[in-house]
């Protein structure tokens, strides 16, 4: 059963073959022996993930549950739910409690009335790429515990690697759904920007920030990011325009289909191994009946260094809001107000947390705003202007997602 995919866990469902209390309990059972080695969960609350289950039961004997009703998944730790701990992996916010639910739980668990079995770890405020940043301890890979799952999304690659879950919730800004997704041999997806709502999303990057689904497939993702998309208004960026179907043309033949090849992604700097796998794909692309074509992304190099100063300079402003006065850690001893905010904010924030706020306030300082932010976005626009090109060519675009395995 735990290596079902969600069509066959909601058919056997709808079935009666098993119960959602049933299934839950299983993964439960999993996270309870396994969690420990991996650290993939920072918060399991077993009662409330059975009352959810139960409420599903309810809603499928009663003929109104939908498609995925009564699933167990997990939830990123950066996600707000009402009554749960959100720590976002930080000590910062160790003990803070949402009062509210973000957007995407909201949808999720009210809406589709899938199942949370608890809070995956993630790098601190989802800095970092391989979730050794967390202040709860670093997660570690299912596949080999002595490697590291990618981050931020750590903790829901690493439980959905170990089955420890169907499918789990992540966030991605430079990476951090593609990235541990690629290094736990999953499928993990970012949506465009604005289809899933941010709304009681901790913010790292606003720009850049997008949750989106991970799971064992492309039909399993599919079918999560269903039940994650819709207009927010509570959302400034959210995007206005009609539901997709993500799953409606998985069985359709790729005969005709233009795969672009940036000629910029595969030169140096890729491990053989990792260059010989997707190599391997594309073939299995063309006897699919897909044709491959040659793009150019001329300005592909310079998205790190242009993210590590956008990327650091949205973080510095919004993680302002954590000074100890209204929320979260507040240092225990302090002389007067500006003494405890800075007592607050050094020993509530990580290493890394504090080199990107650092980073981010010298390039929005006086002085070097143009010179690194402005910058910094102009070449934004130009990678995104060679993209839009290169789709003029193709219908997708394909490369290596991590130059190496883990």
């Amino acid at each position: 059963m735990i290596n079902k995919s969600l069509k066959e866990l909601g058919q056997a469902l709808a079935a009666k073959q098993i119960s959602s209390v049933e299934l839950s309990t299983l993964f439960l059972d999993r996270i309870e022996r396994l969690n420990p080695t991996l650290n993939a969960f920072v918060t399991v609350d077993r009662e409330k993930s059975l009352a959810m289950a139960r409420a599903a039961d309810a809603r499928i004997a009663a003929g109104t549950a939908g498609p995925l009703t009564g699933i167990p998944i997990a939830q990123k730790d950066i996600f707000g739910a009402e009554g749960w701990t959100t720590t976002c992996g930080s000590k910062m916010l160790a003990n803070f409690v949402s009062p509210y639910d973000a957007t995407v739980i909201e949808k999720m668990h009210r809406d589709a009335g899938l199942v949370s079995l608890g809070k995956t770890n993630m790098d601190e405020f989802a800095m970092g790429s391989s979730n050794e940043t967390s202040f709860f301890g670093p997660v570690r890979n299912p596949w080999d515990t002595a490697r590291v799952p990618g981050g931020s999304s750590g903790g829901s690659a690493a439980a959905v690697a170990a089955r420890l879950a169907p499918a789990a919730t992540g966030t991605d800004t430079g990476g951090s759904i593609r990235q541990p997704a690629a290094l736990c041999n999953l499928t993990g997806l970012k949506p465009t920007y604005g289809v899933v709502s941010r709304y009681g999303m901790i913010a790292f990057a606003s720009s850049l920030d997008q949750g989106g689904p991970m799971a064992a497939s492309a039909e399993d993702c599919a079918l999560l990011l269903n039940t994650m998309v819709g207009f927010d208004e509570r959302d400034s960026t959210s995007l206005n325009r009609p539901v997709e179907d993500y799953a409606r043309d998985l069985d359709k033949p790729l005969n005709g289909l233009r795969i672009g090849l940036p000629k910029e992604f595969f030169g140096e700097g890729c491990d053989a191994e990792v260059m010989a796998a997707v190599r391997a794909a594309i073939a299995e692309y063309e006897k699919l009946g897909a044709s491959c074509v040659e793009v150019s992304l001329p300005n592909s190099h310079l998205s790190v260094p242009a993210y590590y100063v956008i990327a650091p300079a949205e973080a510095s402003s919004n993680l302002s809001r954590f000074d100890g006065v209204r929320y979260g850690y507040r240092a225990p001893e302090y002389g007067n107000l500006d003494d405890m905010y800075m007592k607050t904010r050094a020993q509530g924030f990580g290493a890394e947390v504090k080199r990107r706020i650092l980073i981010g306030a010298y390039v929005l300082s006086h002085g070097y705003y143009d010179a690194y932010y402005l910058q910094a976005q102009r070449i934004r626009r130009l990678i995104a202007n060679a993209f839009v090109e290169a789709f003029k060519a193709c219908d997708v675009i394909m490369g290596p997602t991590s130059p190496s395995t883990a």
